[in-house]
This record gives structure tokens, sequence and C-alpha cells, in this order.
């Protein structure tokens, strides 16, 4: 074979392979982008990433399995596993509109007051007199509540007398009024006067026995008449009584501390009495704005009340139920 035949033949058989290798290195070099995207990021696909900013209020659930990588949170960052104190949580909902703030309303002033004729009593008239509270362990007293509004407050006495007529008479005259009784009068037949506060009257406290030498009981023996009245009362009527009257009205400085030490708010007294069918006034000649006025259950009652009335009318003053006007229940 000549000689210039034989060197393109060696030359060939280098060629080739060679050419093959460059062939397959450009379809490599045009394959790789393509095919880039799917390429495993350098997350590892165990390490779950942590958000950016904790949610307020929020305590994150702890990754099952989870090891930290070089990028986990820096030390003192919240991990996956930190709890934030409840203490230190702001709240997850925003606080409700005022509208909606309580699902609830506040009860009538006839439920808070424990009185069911408030509003009949009250009849719109806002009171301008607060009651005095209990100060070093002694109860406040009153025998008349000073105001200028014209109203005026009935309280009847005992429970000796029983009778269905006088009730008739008080709603007949649209009186409500609060009752002092003494279980030594009333024992026999409590439940009574159960009519009366289902009537809206209400029943306050005047001794277990009606001891008329009551302030010269120990402090001990004056706590146990006024408490265990107290308790029958709140017992019979499922209302514990506020106020507390002494038998014929006198009272001791241990009588106000035994008042305050059973749980009730006020000794309260008179100025003003219906009695044997007249008017009786400890001050001035007639009633006063805010004077408090004793009757009692006895077979008078009804010549009492009526003087009570001309009384009341001609001074022009409106009955109110004590408890009502102050506030108490």
């Amino acid at each position: 074979m000549p000689r210039h035949l034989n060197r393109h033949r060696r030359t060939a058989r280098v060629a080739g392979p060679v050419l093959a290798v460059a062939g397959v290195l450009a379809i490599s070099a045009w394959l790789v982008p393509a095919s880039a995207p799917n390429v495993p990021s350098a997350v590892s696909p165990r390490t779950t990433a942590q958000p950016a900013t904790a949610q307020a209020g929020t305590t994150a659930a702890p990754t099952t399995g989870t090891r930290p990588s070089q990028g986990s949170p820096a030390a003192g960052a919240p991990t996956a596993e930190t709890r934030v104190p409840p203490s230190s949580m702001p709240p997850t909902t925003a606080p409700p509109p005022a509208s909606e703030a309580s699902t609830t309303a506040p009860p009538p002033p006839s439920e808070a007051q424990g009185s069911p004729a408030a509003a009949d009593s009250l009849g719109g008239l806002v009171p301008d007199y607060v009651l005095p509270p209990i100060v070093d362990g002694l109860a406040p007293v009153l025998t008349k509540v000073p105001t200028e509004q014209k109203v005026v407050f009935v309280s009847i006495d005992d429970g000796a007398v029983k009778r269905d007529s006088d009730l008739a008479l008080l709603e007949e005259n649209g009186i409500k009024a609060s009752l002092f009784l003494a279980h030594a009068f009333i024992a026999g037949e409590p439940q009574f006067y159960a009519k009366y506060t289902s009537a809206g009257h209400l029943i306050e406290n005047h001794t277990m026995t009606h001891n008329l030498a009551f302030i010269h009981l120990s402090y001990e023996e004056q706590k146990a008449e006024i408490c265990g009245m107290a308790d029958f009362e709140e017992q019979q009527y499922g209302r514990r009584p506020v106020f507390f009257r002494p038998p014929g009205g006198p009272y001791t400085q241990d009588t106000r501390a035994a008042v305050a030490a059973c749980g009730l708010k006020a000794i309260v007294d008179w100025e003003a009495k219906a009695n044997a069918g007249r008017m009786d006034y400890q001050v001035g000649s007639g009633l006063r704005p805010g004077d408090i006025v004793l009757m009692h259950f006895r077979p008078e009652f009804p010549a009492d009340l009526a003087a009570f009335v001309a009384a009341q009318k001609a001074a022009g003053l409106k009955v109110v139920l004590l408890e009502d006007y102050l506030a108490t229940g």
C-alpha cells in the first residue's frame, strides 16, 4: 500500500475515538442544565425549617426525630420544643368588641338588690345617699336617712298578729315595708310571712327572744341572738337579713360589733312611729324626707296604717322600700 494511504489510515483510527468522546461531552453539557432543577437541595429531608418568627401566644409542637442542623436557630432562640411561660404569652385572639365582651347582661336593679319589687318601689328615683360601711368592726346606725328627696320608709316589727287583711291593706295603699321579725313571735308559723316576701316586702332581724333588756346581755349573748335569727330567717325565706333592730331600740358598742360579726350591714331605729291610731314624732310635728317610721303587727295595725297614710300624703312623700333606696338587697 502506498505510504500516504497508510498514514491517513492511522490518523482515522486515532481521530475516531477522539470525535466520539467529544460528542459525548457535548451532549452532556447540553443535558445537565435541563435537569438541574431536579437536583436535591442542601437542606436535609428530615429537617423541618422553623418559621422566621414564632406566632404570638402560641407554643410550637415538638418535631419528632429531627436533629438540629447547622441552620438551626441561634442559641437563646426558641426551638421546636421550647414552650413560652403562659404569663408572658400575649393573647392569640384579639379581645372582643365592647358589645361582645360579655355574653350575659348584668341583672336588672331589682334582681341585683334581691327585692322583687325594687323597680316599683323606686319608680325611677335615683337615691342620693349611700349607706356607710362597717368601720373598725362596728355597724353603722340609722334613725333617719339624711336626704332631701321626698321619700319615707315604713318598718313593721315583731310579727305577733298574723292577718291576711293587714297584707291586703299594705297592697291597697301601694306600700312596701321592711319587716323586723322576732323568732319568739313567728316560730309557730314562720311561713305565714312568706306571703309578704312574695308581695315584695323584705324580712329583717329583731332577735330571737325579743328581750327588752337586750343591751344588758354580754357581747356573746347578743351575737347569739342576732346570728341565730339571721340564720333562721335565711333558712325560712331564702334571704339573709341585712338590717337589725334591737328590742325597744337601744343599742351599745357590743350590739354594733355583734351586728357586723353576724354579717348584717346596719342597725335601723326610727324617729317617727304610728301607735294607737296616731303619729308620734321625736323631732318636729310631721313626717320629714328620709323618716323611718315604726309600726307593729298588732290588733290596731289598720288604724296605725291609716294614721301614717294621712301623714304621708300631707307631707307629699313617696313610700320607698328602705333596702331598695340603700341598695342593700
